[in-house]
């Protein structure tokens, strides 16, 4: 990673929901998970063999670290904790700012959004919380913070981050307010009939990128874990 062109448009996905975006020399890592497991325990949810390759040491300096809600296969306190000096900012949702408080981040660095609502991350550059049908929690108590996709708008691209969550009618509301998009990055995998309300069913994927005007597809939220 630290090899690519920085003057290169990139993005380079780690499987499930992480990935890495470097745009006009502008750096984002969105939900990263390096851990060999998404839970509090290392016996749960571990990732499959040989797909923990990266390491927070292979990356460069992150401009901006997007967390779209605090579940453990989004939010990895070892990866964000060593990623630490490395971020220059952390964007994520309403309530999950207090976890990067406790773990000693700087306030000042750290934005939460609601849904609609926008931050400004220099001239031209805009990334806006939109909604998403999910749910959040790390502990005993579930939805103490809010769970979003994002709306990522550049000079020379705009993008959906979806995170997590199931189909409703805001994919078709955000692709009228913010579409087209350039690419729209959706989950399709660890998905269960019992689940239908959390999570997209695979044959919801190619109807939801319709309904955000998407001229390309990134499908993730699989090939690392089984949840």
């Amino acid at each position: 990673l630290k090899a690519l062109n920085p003057e290169k448009d990139v993005l380079v996905w780690f499987g499930h929901s992480s990935y890495f975006i470097r745009l006009k020399g502008k750096t984002f890592l969105i939900d990263p998970v390096f851990s060999p497991y998404a839970s509090p325990f290392s016996f749960i949810n571990k990732a499959f063999n040989s797909t923990s390759v990266f390491h927070t040491e292979d990356f460069p300096p992150i401009d901006y670290l997007i967390i779209t809600h605090d579940h453990w296969d989004h939010l990895d306190y070892k990866t964000v904790m060593d990623l630490k000096p490395k971020t220059a900012r952390v964007i994520s949702t309403l309530g999950v700012g207090q976890h990067f408080e406790y773990w000693g981040f700087d306030p000042s660095k750290i934005t939460e959004l609601d849904w609609y609502e926008g931050t400004e991350l220099e001239s031209g550059w805009q990334l806006t919380a939109t909604p998403a049908r999910h749910f959040s929690g790390r502990g005993m108590k579930a939805n103490q913070t809010l769970w979003v996709s994002f709306v990522l708008q550049t000079p020379g691209y705009k993008l959906f981050l979806g995170g997590d969550g199931g189909y409703d009618k805001h994919f078709a509301e955000i692709g009228e307010k913010f579409g087209p998009f350039d690419l729209v990055i959706l989950e399709q995998g660890q998905y269960y009939n019992n689940w239908n309300l959390i999570h997209m069913m695979p044959d919801q994927v190619s109807k939801v990128a319709d309904e955000l005007q998407a001229k390309q597809i990134l499908p993730v939220h699989n090939s690392k874990f089984a949840l």
